[in-house]
């Protein structure tokens, strides 16, 4: 079994779900002093007893009415003659009967999305308004919150201990770091681009492998060969563009980054996997994603895909709709959402670090990979602001796109983009797999009203209504 410290409060309810083992059976374990002379609360469970230099550290876990309680600790530190008390018990209020509504095969069915169930057990999720859950454990070391009366699955939290790398990027691309639209790719060359537009960032959520593998991405090239995966024991993947295991980092940074993004806005389910990415596994002047699959597949035509973040963004936001609706994207109204979500994705990811610039306007995306064909500036391979409307449809539905990224870029501008993008994820789960683009605007019009009332749903109603769609 393995044993967390329980050093921090923040820490302490996964420690205590992996130390209790005693409360997991049913059978709680009468607390006991922790030094002579010292006494504890009644609502606890002896967790363990370790010694130091300097004494010993008693640990209990909070319970209630014989159920552990998440999150709930209580520890004394006895150095000689003196205690001292860490008290973190938790407020357990207005919870009635204990007895669970949902049975415990339930709870595993209901988890079974992230895995088959291991072990489970009955707690209490404190609060001014405590509740009753089956906390389960699964094969994907998981551990999964399922509400014992609805059977609802409440939280799911990730139990690997992950590890952190760092690696060169660009972030979002060179163009947009150096404010230099005159950058051309010079067939990956690395005097093509100074060494200024690199950013050293953490790798987070790494698996320990020494591969790029992760909790949000998961890089798939074979282990051997040209285009072999990236490997390092000590996690530093310190690459230039002219070695193809920079794409391959610069696209496993960017699929974390947007899928801790959602996580920040409240969404435990959206795409809430490891991503495959197949990165320069293909000569094509194109990137894509592939729903059977469940893989994005990134390219190495003109510009390299991989070293244009926003490419990547696009593409994830694609996998995103997909996870949201089995089989979105049926039929040309469905289509024209899917590329102009993907483009509004990729602009409200590079609002995070990237300045609003009259040489890299925010509305302007993939500008880094659309240099190698066009000729213009700013270099985009498409816009959230132009002027088209309905009227201007032409079937082709990356063009329409753009009719849709600039509704969603005007609900983004009218609330901040966390606030609309929160409304326009939370819409799509409601989204047919064929859906009209006015059905689909109501139902964002729908989920701005529920998340924040009237007014607001208005506001994304008139977005919608200056493209022609409402």
């Amino acid at each position: 079994m393995r044993r967390t410290p329980l050093i921090a409060t923040a820490s302490v309810v996964a420690a205590v779900g992996a130390l209790l083992s005693t409360a997991a059976t049913g059978s709680v374990a009468a607390p006991r002093p922790a030094a002579a002379g010292a006494s504890v609360p009644a609502d606890l469970a002896l967790v363990q007893v370790r010694q130091s230099l300097l004494g010993s550290h008693t640990w209990y876990a909070q319970t209630y009415r014989g159920l552990p309680v998440l999150g709930g600790y209580y520890a004394v530190h006895a150095t000689g003659a003196t205690a001292a008390v860490d008290d973190g018990r938790r407020p357990v209020t207005g919870l009635g009967t204990v007895a669970p509504g949902v049975a415990r095969s339930s709870a595993a069915t209901a988890a079974k999305a992230h895995g088959n169930a291991r072990s489970s057990r009955l707690v209490v999720v404190p609060g001014a308004t405590a509740t009753l859950a089956w906390e389960v454990f699964t094969d994907r070391d998981k551990r999964v919150l399922v509400d014992a009366r609805s059977g609802r699955v409440t939280k799911v939290t990730d139990e690997r201990v992950l590890a952190s790398g760092s690696g060169k990027v660009f972030d979002p691309n060179p163009v947009v770091a150096l404010q230099n639209e005159s950058l051309k790719d010079a067939n990956n060359a690395d005097s093509a681009v100074p060494s200024s537009a690199y950013t050293t960032v953490t790798l987070a959520n790494l698996d320990g492998t020494g591969y790029l593998k992760g909790s949000w991405a998961n890089v798939i090239n074979s282990t051997k060969g040209k285009n072999a995966a990236a490997f390092s024991s000590t996690l530093t993947f310190a690459y230039t563009r002219s070695d193809t295991r920079f794409e391959q980092v610069n696209s496993y940074y960017a699929v974390d980054r947007v899928q801790t993004y959602v996580q920040s806005l409240g969404f435990t389910d959206v795409n809430h996997e490891s991503q495959d990415l197949s990165v320069n596994t293909t000569t094509q002047d194109n990137s894509w994603y592939t729903p059977s699959q469940d893989t994005i597949t990134i390219g190495t035509g003109g510009v390299d895909d991989g070293e244009d973040q926003e490419v990547v963004w696009h593409e994830y936001g694609h996998a995103v709709q997909d996870d949201q609706v089995p089989g979105f994207g049926g039929g040309s109204d469905a289509g024209a959402i899917g590329e102009g979500f993907g483009d509004y994705l990729a602009a409200t990811m590079s609002q995070a670090s990237s300045p609003n610039s009259t040489v890299t306007p925010w509305t302007c995306v993939m500008d880094w990979d659309s240099t190698s064909y066009t000729s213009t500036t700013p270099h985009c391979i498409r816009r959230l602001d132009t002027t088209k409307t309905v009227a201007n449809r032409t079937g082709e539905v990356h063009a329409d796109g753009e009719i849709w990224s600039h509704a969603l870029w005007d609900v983004n501008k009218a609330f901040g983009r966390d606030k609309a993008t929160r409304i326009i994820l939370e819409a799509q789960f409601a989204y047919a797999p064929s859906t009209t683009w006015a059905a689909a605007a109501q139902k964002t019009v729908d989920a701005a009203t529920a998340l924040y009332g009237s007014t607001d749903g208005a506001t994304v109603r008139a977005a919608f209504q200056a493209r022609g769609i409402l």
